[in-house]
């Protein structure tokens, strides 16, 4: 791997697991220093940053709970402290619970946008001054198919990554002048090897992804690196779907 991000400081929100963790490993490839955000396993956190720190990266690994505003500003300091700055902004915290509408909460619906829609929003306030400190600072959204494609049992996750989508626009019309870019990857179906039996149930079946295959949490990561790297300075306020073309955007 190229190493294009060396020098380079990275918070990745959700970064102990799955696609979170995918990412904080191929930044460290890439040569950036590592934040990893989590909420509550302080043990999968510990597995993680010894990956991190196996790729001969340094990290640090942060409990903060992402809809606390007191709890981002703090976590994002103290990793910009020990790291020595704050490059590139991963928000990738979220809940995917299902529940039909008729069943849903009020609370259920605030325990999916609060995470996914306040948390990227505190966590990019935070990180302005950070990022705007230099002209290559990145800030990359992981959305979801949901909002594209609807599911009768995720209302609350399809308005949250559908609000991320705007968000992003939004926040690259505002980033621009300051060199920050800002973007959405969209995940498909994605496979990981510790998904729970309930989860790999609701995969989309084989036989509509014309690539014949589940994506894998690093196919995401990869695209992500692509965007915090130098050769896509000129992207910006986009959505990129990486779905083995089961949604053509």
């Amino acid at each position: 791997m190229v190493r294009d991000l060396e020098g380079r400081v990275a918070l990745v929100t959700g970064g102990s697991r799955r696609i979170g963790l995918a990412i904080a490993r191929e930044l460290a490839g890439a040569g950036a220093d590592i934040i990893i955000n989590y909420s509550n396993d302080e043990s999968q956190a510990a597995n993680a940053l010894r990956e991190i720190e196996a790729l001969g990266r340094r990290a640090v690994a942060i409990k903060a709970d992402v809809r606390d505003r007191d709890q981002v500003c703090e976590m994002v300091a103290r990793g910009s402290d020990t790291l020595g700055g704050l490059d590139i902004l991963v928000n990738n915290a979220a809940k995917r619970p299902h529940s039909g509408l008729s069943d849903l909460t009020l609370q259920e619906w605030h325990g999916v946008t609060d995470i996914v829609l306040d948390g990227a929003f505190l966590c990019a306030q935070a990180a302005e001054p950070y990022l705007a400190r230099n002209a290559s600072g990145a800030i990359i959204n992981i959305g979801g198919l949901f909002a594209i494609l609807g599911a009768p049992q995720t209302p609350h996750v399809s308005a949250a990554k559908m609000g991320l989508i705007g968000m992003t626009r939004s926040l690259a019309t505002y980033f621009g002048p300051m060199g920050v870019t800002v973007n959405c990857v969209v995940p498909g179906s994605v496979a990981a090897s510790d998904d729970p039996p309930e989860r790999a149930a609701r995969h989309q079946p084989i036989e509509n992804i014309p690539m014949r295959r589940l994506g894998a949490p690093e196919d995401i990561a990869r695209v992500v690196r692509a965007l915090a790297g130098p050769d896509f300075r000129y992207v910006t306020g986009q959505t990129i779907h990486v779905n083995g073309g089961l949604f053509r955007a």
